[in-house]
């Protein structure tokens, strides 16, 4: 088999779906498929209807590899899902060798905002940079970290919760156990709160010009760029990759964000700095798992 026609398969698990992507070497996608997922969504009934969508994608059983990207940590060796909050039953779960028993291919896992920047950083708005770190901005802010070309998970698996920093210690409680956590402030929970609007009708409104959705999207960049400011001073990337579905207003609340580096980081530590807004859309999660099953395969 030469190495042009080497496939690997990039999963996507979420609480309502599940999406899948067979790719080339390249990147290029030779087909996606989305399914729902199983209600309630526990991890056995997940494995079956994972075992089905890769036979259907992979008809011909030309892939020779599965990356996975799960709504929550993996342990360090990308074999076992630790947690996922919001899919029931998810404590533990050793879903790489379920489906290496499935499938009989070499498979790993991630959370869910690593495969999204290591499709960032393969395809997306990240491909240019060594450094860099990614924000999703949605029902919850994820995070994750690519140091040296090199994802950055920590000695156990678990790093990058970027949006469970504390930037209020009098805040709203977070799950988390925290108290005024950056997600506290960015998340479209956190939104409605404030606003009793949703985040795209905010987007909406600042698009027709609306004096008070516009006033809302400058303070949001300035608990956005005061969460960052932490961040930068520990990690001086090159770039800050902002994705998620509240990153669609990001033209709005991006020149808050900036003033607010600017006067808070010492010019060396922003040097070169780009705030720049995913590429990749829902698509980020399933290229970054194919990113992931490369890595794992080229490792045999």
């Amino acid at each position: 088999m030469t190495n042009d026609k080497i496939q690997v398969i990039g999963i996507d698990v979420g609480g309502t779906a599940i999406k899948l992507g067979r790719f080339a070497d390249d990147g290029t996608c030779l087909q996606s498929l989305t399914v729902v997922s199983p209600q309630p969504t526990t991890p056995e009934a997940v494995l079956a209807v994972l075992v089905d969508a890769i036979a259907q994608i992979d008809p011909d059983n030309q892939a020779v590899a599965i990356g996975i990207g799960t709504p929550g940590p993996s342990d360090a060796a990308g074999r076992i899902a630790k947690i996922a909050i919001n899919l029931p039953g998810w404590i533990d779960v050793p879903l790489a060798d379920w489906l290496e028993a499935k499938t009989g291919k070499p498979t790993a896992i991630a959370n869910d905002a690593n495969c999204a920047l290591l499709g960032e950083a393969w395809l997306g708005a990240g491909r240019h940079f060594q450094n860099l770190i990614l924000l999703t901005l949605g029902t919850g802010v994820g995070g994750a970290i690519i140091l040296d070309g090199k994802l950055f998970i920590g000695h156990q698996g678990a790093a990058g919760e970027l949006g469970l920093i504390s930037l209020n210690p009098d805040g709203p409680i977070c799950n988390s156990g925290n108290r005024g956590s950056l997600e506290q402030y960015a998340c479209a929970t956190a939104i409605r709160r404030r606003t009793l609007k949703e985040p795209i009708e905010l987007g909406f409104l600042a698009q027709q010009g609306d004096a008070a959705a516009l006033t809302f999207w400058q303070e949001y960049g300035v608990n956005l760029g005061i969460g960052l400011t932490s961040l930068i001073y520990v990690l001086t990337p090159q770039a800050i990759v902002i994705g998620g579905g509240i990153s669609g207003s990001f033209e709005f609340f991006l020149p808050s964000v900036k003033a607010e580096i600017e006067k808070r980081v010492q010019p060396l530590s922003r040097a070169g700095l780009q705030i720049l807004p995913a590429e990749l859309g829902n698509f980020a999660g399933i290229v970054g798992a194919a990113k992931l099953a490369w890595q794992n395969y080229s490792r045999f």
